[in-house]
């Protein structure tokens, strides 16, 4: 692995102490939610509200995003800044609560961000669209559209936050006899007080290859959900009992047809969408491959082969995959440096 190349990737960065001691320690937690440092993050539907900054107008997360003309940043607040019906409903969560009762602990800091000093108890909370209007008219970050502009705290602080969120949001009950759980260790378990079991976070890997040919040009795609225009690279869940590389070597030869060798990992990502981790390879095509492509029609409706010069014309009229992704750090490894900006309408 590269540092260069992971140093690339924006949902990487995580400039923060996850202090797992202090989890399992109610009366430390506590302690450390009433110091006069600390600060919380806060979530709505997904995003974070900003101490300033907003999304970039008319972008999705595809292609070149338009300039940023005010850097955003992540609005850390003190707990007494919370609307009090938060604050009573974190401290009543009994079982099955969801993620709008969950007082989840990050860490500390590592370096001042907005509002956060150094070394600050950084904690998130959750909240519903009627206790997000009573925090005010600020504007609410959506994490694939600002990754590449938050500061390393900021990003590492928003990607654990909405990750675990998603989790908490689909784990409320036992997988073994459905009875409601409790939340623990500052939000990282749930245990479920019949079985006595301990849950814990669920990743999901995944797989991300760039695919190059002998004439050294990269395959894209264009899945099934995007518009025609759009094309990234190939991906897919690693299946139970697969190792990292046989899932790339599947993936690939499912939804293309090419048969890779030797895939060469380059690093990974966390992609909290809702609860994935992006493995990136890069792998030349099988000198034994007959070139044929052959997009499986479910996943992938159109495979194509791009050349360097192909990639940086102006007028090829694709969207390539935005600053956020790790496909957009693989296709950059194999252009040879950043892609060209493309103006946008």
């Amino acid at each position: 692995m590269s540092r260069a190349f992971q140093s690339s990737l924006p949902l990487s960065r995580h400039r923060i102490d996850r202090d797992h001691s202090s989890r399992s320690d109610l009366a430390v937690l506590d302690a450390l939610w009433g110091s006069p440092e600390a600060r919380v993050l806060v979530l709505n539907r997904g995003r974070a509200l900003a101490s300033s900054g907003e999304n970039p107008s008319g972008y999705d997360g595809f292609g070149s995003k338009p300039a940023v003309t005010t850097t955003p940043v992540l609005a850390f607040l003190a707990p007494s800044l919370l609307p009090d019906a938060v604050l009573e409903r974190i401290a009543e969560a009994g079982a099955g609560g969801g993620a709008e009762s969950v007082r989840l602990y990050l860490g500390r800091s590592l370096d001042a961000s907005g509002d956060a000093a150094a070394g600050s108890p950084l904690f998130a909370v959750t909240v519903d669209d009627e206790r997000a209007a009573e925090l005010g008219s600020g504007n609410w970050l959506d994490l694939r559209m600002v990754a590449a502009d938050l500061d390393d705290t900021g990003a590492g602080v928003f990607t654990e936050a909405l990750a675990m969120f998603n989790w908490h949001g689909t784990h409320t009950h036992c997988p073994r006899c459905g009875a409601a759980t409790l939340v623990e260790s500052g939000g990282w378990v749930r245990r479920c007080p019949v079985q006595q079991i301990e849950l814990f976070p669920r990743t999901d890997a995944a797989v991300i290859v760039g695919i190059v040919d002998r004439d050294e040009r990269i395959l894209l795609g264009s899945n099934a959900l995007w518009e025609n225009n759009r094309y990234s690279l190939l991906a897919g869940f690693v299946e139970p009992g697969e190792s990292l590389e046989a899932a790339a070597v599947r993936e690939i030869a499912e939804e293309s047809g090419v048969v890779i060798d030797d895939p060469q990992y380059v690093g990974s990502q966390p992609w909290p969408f809702p609860a994935s981790l992006m493995v990136g390879f890069i792998a030349q095509v099988s000198a034994d491959d007959t070139a044929d492509l052959r997009p499986d029609g479910d996943e992938i409706l159109d495979l194509r082969w791009f050349t360097r010069e192909q990639i940086a014309d102006p007028d090829n009229g694709i969207l390539l995959p935005g600053s956020s992704s790790i496909a957009r750090a693989i296709i950059e490894t194999w252009f040879g440096g950043p892609l060209p900006t493309v103006e946008r309408a």
